[in-house]
């Protein structure tokens, strides 16, 4: 168990892999926003993930064990949090970047952001931070009383129903309060959008997992037109909580992602797959 201090905030975090890894690549798993953590990741992919490369799992801010203070929570606040813990984990790896939800905004904001780190993303059902989300995704939040809480338990009935009881009751005890006793929302309500040509300037490969039935599947159409770099592949009869419905599957396909994309590390041919026209695939 590790912590590192940024901006006053402790960021629990994990490493796995070889005790003397060898150097060139990080996988970095980024979890999912309001009631989910690292162990999402560390119990479905990382382990597996951590016998190809070092990995790298963290508690966003206000999530897990890291802290949750009453401010601070703006896309470019995460982005900073996970440039130092990258810089303090791996300052020389590049880095390959496996989120889900808002974990995958996160992935596409941090490559647009540092392009001559990023090797490579992988996505699973990823929002983007357009003014559907902003609308959509955080209005629903900015409901009051029980509606919001009802929402809640809606959006995050998946996750809640991997565990027992106990635990189930304090992530939602956990997201009440990081909802209504931070700025989270009016932080993510005030971030900036991901613009079309932020899309389009994304040079690292990307391949971007969908549900079919997601509530969000309008993402991949966005994605397809607008990576120069893509892979869309939409996991049939499957909502947002593709991590969870079809978790094997969902693994196999990362992995072998994971591989192709250290491979492609190497100088790239003309053929290589990721330099064709973004693809949409059905599994």
């Amino acid at each position: 168990m590790s912590f590192l201090s940024v901006d006053g905030t402790q960021l629990h975090y994990q490493v796995l892999g070889p005790l003397f890894p060898k150097p060139g690549v990080t996988i970095v798993f980024l979890h999912g926003l309001v009631m989910d953590n690292l162990s999402s990741w560390f119990f479905t992919v990382a382990n597996p993930a951590a016998q190809q490369a070092r990995v790298l799992l963290y508690d966003l801010r206000g999530h897990g064990m890291s802290d949750r203070p009453k401010q601070g929570y703006s896309i470019t606040q995460h982005l900073d949090d996970l440039q130092e813990l990258v810089d303090h984990v791996a300052p020389e790896d590049q880095l390959i970047l496996v989120g889900n939800s808002f974990g995958g905004l996160l992935a596409l904001n941090f490559a647009r952001r540092c392009p001559e780190r990023t090797a490579g993303l992988i996505l699973v059902d990823a929002q983007v931070n357009d003014q559907a989300w902003r609308d959509d995704m955080l209005g629903s939040l900015r409901l009051e009383g029980e509606a919001r809480y009802e929402k809640i338990a809606l959006n995050f009935q998946n996750w809640l129903g991997r565990h027992s009881t106990r635990k189930s009751n304090r992530l939602a005890r956990n997201a009440h309060e990081l909802v209504d006793q931070t700025s989270l929302l009016d932080d993510l309500y005030a971030s900036v959008y991901m613009d079309e040509a932020g899309l389009q300037n994304i040079s690292a490969p990307v391949l971007a997992i969908y549900g079919e039935d997601s509530d969000i599947i309008g993402n991949a159409d966005r994605l397809q037109r607008s990576l120069p770099r893509g892979r869309i592949q939409v996991f049939a009869g499957c909502t947002h909580s593709v991590l969870w419905e079809q978790t094997e599957a969902l693994r196999d396909v990362i992995l072998e992602t994971i591989q192709e994309q250290m491979q492609a590390l190497a100088p790239i041919p003309s053929n290589e797959p990721w330099n064709q026209p973004t693809e949409r695939q059905v599994l």
